[in-house]
């Protein structure tokens, strides 16, 4: 899918922050959204995701700074924006009592969706999303993977332009997320805009742009082979039969920021004023020699999201956009 262009931006959050007491939760946070563009908002668990999607949606009000959506200042166009808007929380909060076609009947309800329209808009719903075998099933009693297609789907049901997931595939299963992902891109092929929050390193490779968030603060925006591409030249994996021997040591030279181990290779991570990973690939290799480690291989690698957060970590500066 093509990248949407740079000018046509339906959000953008002007240095947002939100404190809760003397904690602050967003700092000071600026990013826009392009129409049409999954947009992934990265960080570990504590890191501001959620906050900051309640804020751009008008249920917590920002300490400081405002968003702009689809033409509307949040927060005091809120209620104004919200039939514009599809919103899917990190837990299953649907009516575990009802049906999946009475949840969804429901939610058009609730939405807005005319009496003669409803029923029409929750048969297609039904169809695009496959869950005709579980139309007159009860929400509790759906696998987690379905729970997940009938809260996005209940999302969609009044057609919205913005889409705000908060963590949707937390607890899936692989299986199902790669469905749900599908499902994603099938959207916004057809002209949504997603804004998705996530702490899986697959799920943000996919996005078209990546905000990191670090302790409430931007750590990076751009797109996810934009910040590895800023690492180009820094990585290595190593075969070793050992490789366990290999990363004690490994964590020793001068050269090495990171290791981690997959399976029996060790990729690593250089520092950034190392020699490129064609030229220290023999030192790394000598190195390993000279401690005695029996080293099979030693190559030039390509950097990962994970050697992004590392690398942010340590405090590399990889933002290269606009704070706006």
């Amino acid at each position: 899918m093509t990248p949407p262009a740079d000018g046509d931006a339906i959000v953008a959050a002007r240095r947002v922050s939100r404190r809760f007491g003397a904690v602050v939760a967003v700092d000071e946070v600026s990013f826009t959204v392009r129409r049409g563009e999954i947009f992934g908002c990265l960080g570990p668990n504590g890191s501001g995701k959620s906050t900051l999607m309640r804020m751009l949606l008008g249920l917590l009000a920002p300490s400081a700074g405002n968003f702009e959506v689809l033409g509307y200042t949040v927060p005091p166009d809120a209620e104004r924006l919200r039939p514009s808007v599809g919103y899917m929380t990190q837990r299953f909060s649907l009516y575990a009592d009802l049906s999946v076609r009475e949840n969804l009947e429901f939610a058009s309800e609730i939405f807005g969706v005319s009496l003669r329209g409803r029923r029409a808009r929750v048969d297609r719903a039904i169809e695009e999303f496959g869950l005709g075998s579980y139309a007159g099933t009860r929400a509790e009693s759906l696998s987690g993977g379905w729970k997940q297609r009938l809260a996005l789907a209940t999302a969609t049901i009044h057609d919205p332009e913005l889409l705000v997931l908060d963590e949707p595939t937390a607890g899936v299963d692989p299986e199902n997320r790669r469905d749900f992902w599908e499902k994603l891109f099938e959207l916004a092929n057809a002209g949504r805009t997603i804004l998705v929050s996530t702490h899986y390193m697959d799920e943000a490779a996919r996005c078209h742009r990546l905000l990191v968030l670090r302790d409430g603060k931007r750590a990076a925006l751009d797109s996810p082979g934009a910040l590895t591409g800023h690492l180009a030249g820094r990585a290595l994996d190593v075969e070793s039969d050992s490789p366990d021997r290999a990363i004690a040591a490994l964590r020793r030279f001068d050269l090495v920021r990171s290791t981690t181990q997959l399976g029996s290779t060790v990729h690593v991570l250089l520092h950034p004023d190392a020699p490129d990973a064609s030229d220290a690939a023999d030192a790394v290799g000598a190195f390993l020699a000279a401690e005695e480690i029996s080293a099979a291989r030693v190559r030039p690698s390509s950097a990962n999201l994970e050697d992004v957060f590392v690398a942010l970590l340590h405090g590399e500066v990889l933002d290269r956009e606009d704070a706006a």
